[in-house]
């Protein structure tokens, strides 16, 4: 599952380090890429729901290996980039291929684990978010500099080369991912027992929740609650992931030395990421997790503003990034404390596909802004005062069964 992410995340986010030399070939200005950088998430938000139920009816293993092959095939399809318009609608197709996968693999690890391990859990899964920068993005860096090799362009080079490997594990994915314990060939069948018991007492358990009703989790409040939270924490991970490869180049990098430099406050994301998700774990506190690092990232992102010195800003940025990651493994174990059945495949699909919608604002915005303005530093304000929404917001989310487990 951790693979799967990771060449789902470098699929999505290669196109920062694209943009490095594509932006100027193809003719993609600050505000163009921003659109098109973000369009991605419209194609993800229409199709979101709709397959995460598909999944939840037809199981795990045929529909992440449909939706590994079909991005694969539109991520290296982006060697074709010639201008704004084909650049847009392949960004779109990418979205609508990907809708479904991260959510799906949220709802998919409720099938195996209890509701008390799920932020540590959710947290070394989501770990391969930011590691596909601490490894991608030194390897994209490099690609993004095969210039004329074999006549592609090096940017042509980083979609084929992070694209192909999409495709293949789709078809792993038939051999190696089981639909759920029941189905795992390599338990034995105490070890099946073992983990359906357990499932099954926490399901009896006096707590309130909802469990087949899919219009009623698209309407609970604390779905819609949960949505806009993740909205502003997406908001400034994608603001920032999206134009950090960019931000940092025009502090004298070369694009070789951007992928390595980017690499480090990721590394310390991933490992943050595990130690915070193991410690609301272990206190058995959620919202109290979500909001203290999303505070956390955006005083970073404050901080990027009002420091004069480029190293000191690169810091803070540093920072900000550690704090987004942070909120990850916590927050997505808020939503199945609550929901059960096809309501969780529904709420969670419905949680990450209108916060995603933060992937579309957040570098649109900044784009805009950076063009208008000529420095980034008004935009990073902007994605500190979503984050600072999300950490009030997510204390609206309280009760039984929800804000501790």
């Amino acid at each position: 599952m951790m693979l799967l992410l990771f060449v789902a995340i470098l699929d999505r986010v290669n196109v920062g380090f694209a943009a490095l030399t594509m932006n100027e070939d193809v003719g993609l200005s600050p505000y163009l890429y921003g659109w098109g950088a973000g369009i991605f998430f419209f194609g993800y938000f229409i199709f979101e729901v709709p397959s995460n139920v598909i999944l939840e009816k037809v199981g795990a293993r045929w529909w992440i290996a449909r939706i590994m092959v079909s991005w694969g095939i539109v991520s290296t399809a982006m060697v074709f980039v010639e201008g704004s318009v084909s650049f847009f609608i392949l960004r779109f197709l990418l979205g609508v291929a990907e809708a479904g996968f991260f959510p799906g693999m949220i709802l998919y690890l409720t099938y195996w684990f209890p509701a008390a391990h799920r932020a540590n859990i959710a947290g070394l899964f989501i770990a391969a978010v930011p590691m596909a920068t601490v490894i991608g993005g030194p390897i994209s860096g490099l690609i993004v500099g095969m210039d004329e090799t074999f006549g592609l362009k090096g940017w042509q080079w980083l979609f084929v080369a992070e694209g192909v490997p999409s495709f293949l594990l789709g078809f792993a994915v038939l051999a190696l991912l089981p639909d759920g314990p029941a189905s795992a060939k390599w338990l034995t069948a105490e070890e099946r027992a073992i983990i359906r018991n357990e499932l099954k007492r926490e399901q009896l358990l006096d707590m309130p929740g909802i469990d087949e009703g899919l219009w009623q989790a698209l309407t609970d409040r604390r779905v819609i609650v949960l949505s806009l939270v993740y909205l502003g924490i997406v908001i400034g991970l994608y603001g920032v992931g999206l134009w950090l490869p960019q931000i940092i180049k025009e502090m004298g990098f070369s694009n070789a030395q951007v992928g390595y430099v980017i690499a480090v406050p990721y590394a310390f994301a991933a490992a943050a990421m595990m130690l915070w998700g193991r410690h609301s774990d272990a206190t058995g506190e959620r919202v109290w997790h979500v909001s203290l690092a999303a505070v956390v990232s955006a005083l970073g992102l404050v901080g990027s503003v009002y420091l004069s010195s480029p190293l000191a800003a690169l810091c803070c940025l540093g920072i900000a990034t550690i704090g987004i990651y942070a909120t990850l493994g916590p927050f997505w174990a808020l939503p199945p404390v609550f929901l059960r059945g096809t309501a969780a495949a529904a709420g969670i699909a419905l949680i990450n596909c209108i916060g995603c919608l933060g992937g579309f604002v957040g570098p649109y915005l900044v784009g805009w802004i950076k063009q208008s303005s000529g420095s980034f530093s008004a935009g990073m304000g902007v994605l500190a005062l979503g984050l600072a929404g999300a950490a009030v917001l997510v204390l609206l989310v309280s009760g039984r069964g929800a804000a501790r487990r």
